[in-house]
């Protein structure tokens, strides 16, 4: 992962406007929809296989929908926020995503859980892996061309979406073959340096140069 990296304003005047809001309705729509499901499925498999690795996963769908939400309320003209607020949001939803997997994934080896197999899990995982990377390559391109600092916060954060997906894959996949119950939870406890590293770069108006 590169940290660090800055959006500059466009240096000429016509490229200093908005980016059509066709476009940003378009992605942040799709991101909307695809959170909506992800965040149930992975809601669902953590229920029912007691999983701290599809929890910290499910948390993370529920936290980019909120920023989806949020970057969006952007470009409605009734409900406007500003850039720097939406930003500063962006970047708060990622630290309490981080107390929330960390916090979740303790509990669960401070009290012996032992998640089942989740092939439900196993599934939104895998199809995150594809969709999510793809969501934060058009948002990003689209922020560099507008040098909107929510919007690449956001798709920061539709990466970090992907590195969980691929932990929290790799838990479930370890404790279905091997049966080796704190692996779950010590895949979420892989996933709390990412989301704080990416809340702090956010939060600095920076992106990451990742997936």
């Amino acid at each position: 992962m590169q940290i660090g990296i800055h959006l500059s304003k466009p240096a000429f005047g016509c490229a200093q406007k908005a980016p059509p809001r066709t476009r940003v309705f378009w992605l942040q729509g799709v991101t909307l929809v695809w959170m909506v499901i992800e965040f149930g499925v992975s809601a669902y498999a953590a229920i029912t296989a007691h999983s701290p690795a599809m929890l910290a996963f499910g948390s993370d769908s529920l936290v980019e929908l909120m920023s989806a939400s949020v970057v969006l309320l952007q470009w409605v003209p009734s409900m406007s926020i500003s850039e720097r607020k939406a930003t500063r949001t962006a970047s708060m939803l990622l630290f309490v995503l981080a107390f929330v997997v960390a916090g979740t994934a303790l509990a669960s080896l401070v009290l012996g859980l032992r998640p089942g197999t989740s092939r439900a899990g196993i599934g939104i995982t895998m199809a995150a892996l594809v969709a999510m990377p793809v969501l934060a390559w058009l948002k990003r391109r689209e922020a560099h061309h507008s040098g909107n600092t929510a919007l690449a916060a956001d798709a920061a954060q539709s990466a970090t979406c992907a590195y969980l997906a691929l932990i929290a894959l790799v838990g479930l996949g370890v404790n279905a073959c091997f049966h080796i119950a704190w692996f779950d939870a010590a895949a979420a406890l892989v996933a709390v340096p990412i989301l704080v590293k990416e809340g702090r770069s956010a939060w600095q108006g920076q992106t990451c140069g990742c997936c």
